[in-house]
C-alpha cells in the first residue's frame, strides 16, 4: 500500500512538472456568434467557449479569448497572430494555413429562415433561390456544398452582414427576404428580439456541418492540438460535453 501510495505521489509531481511549470495562455480568435461564442461587456462566454476553457485548463493552459469580425480573425490566423481559432468549418483553403482537431467541438445545423407572412420558392435547392434575397455575414462558411452555390454566383442577390445579429436584424426589417444561419444562433438571437414566432425554418435544412477549432501552422502548434484532441475525447466521452450544454441552456 505505502508504494502504491508512493507511486500516486511521484505521478502527482510528474503531472505538475509537465502542467504548472509550462503553463502557457494561448491567444484563441472567434467571432460574435451566440450562443457558442460571443462578447458581453468585457467578458466572453458561450458554449464552446466554456468547453475549451475546461480543456485547456486540464492541461494546466489558459487561453485568451478575442471576439472580431470573422474576416479579420480568421487572417489572424493565418498570419499567426493568433494561435487559434473557433469555431470553424473545414475548407480547402484554410486547410493550409490551418491545424484542425481531429474532434468536432460543435456540429452545426445551417438553415434557411424567413418571415412567416412571406412565401419563398424554396424546393430544397438552393438554385430555386436564384432570384431571392439572401442574407449571408461576411466571411462565413456555410459547408462546402453551400460554399460552392454561393461562389458559383447562381444566386444574384446576397445580401453580406458584418455578424449574425445583423443578419437576423435585415430580416426582420424586411431588408432581406431570407437568410442562411445556424439553427441555434439563429434561435437565441430571435428569442432576444422576441421574434420566434414572426419568423419560420425552411426545410430541408441545408446542411450539418461540423465545427472545430484550428492553431495557426505559423504557431507550430500540432503538439498542442493533439493534446487538446485527447482532452477533448475524453470530455466527450465522460458527459462533460453534454453537461456543459446543459448548464449553459439552464441558467
Amino acid at each position: 500500500m505505502k508504494v502504491i501510495q508512493q507511486l500516486g505521489v511521484w505521478a502527482g509531481i510528474v503531472w505538475l512538472l509537465c502542467t504548472g511549470t509550462h503553463a502557457e495562455t494561448y491567444k484563441l480568435v472567434t467571432l460574435n456568434y451566440p450562443p457558442y461564442e460571443y462578447q458581453k461587456g468585457d467578458q466572453v462566454d458561450g458554449i464552446v467557449v466554456r468547453v475549451l476553457r475546461r480543456a485547456f485548463a486540464k492541461l494546466g493552459h489558459e487561453i485568451e479569448i478575442e471576439v472580431l469580425p470573422w474576416k479579420r480573425a480568421l487572417l489572424m490566423a493565418r498570419t499567426g497572430a493568433a494561435d487559434g481559432i473557433f469555431t470553424v468549418y473545414k475548407t480547402h483553403e484554410r486547410l493550409k494555413f490551418l491545424d484542425y482537431s481531429k474532434t468536432i467541438v460543435m456540429p452545426q445545423v445551417v438553415s434557411l429562415w424567413a418571415l412567416t407572412n412571406v412565401e419563398v420558392p424554396y424546393n430544397g435547392d438552393l438554385a430555386s433561390l436564384s432570384d431571392v434575397s439572401i442574407g449571408l455575414v461576411d466571411g462565413v462558411s456555410y459547408g462546402a456544398a453551400a460554399d460552392e452555390v454561393i461562389h458559383s454566383g447562381l444566386l444574384k442577390h446576397l445580401e453580406y452582414a458584418p455578424d449574425s445579429q445583423h443578419n437576423i436584424m435585415k430580416l426582420l426589417a424586411g431588408r432581406t427576404a431570407v437568410i442562411m444561419m445556424n439553427r441555434y444562433g439563429a434561435m437565441y438571437h430571435l428569442k432576444k428580439f422576441q421574434s420566434l414566432k414572426d419568423v419560420r425554418e425552411l426545410k430541408p435544412v441545408v446542411s450539418s456541418v461540423p465545427s472545430y477549432i484550428a492553431f495557426s501552422k505559423k504557431r507550430k502548434l500540432t503538439a498542442l492540438r493533439d493534446q487538446l484532441d485527447t482532452v477533448l475525447q475524453s470530455m466527450l466521452k465522460g458527459g462533460e460535453f453534454e453537461t456543459i450544454y446543459d448548464s449553459y441552456f439552464g441558467q
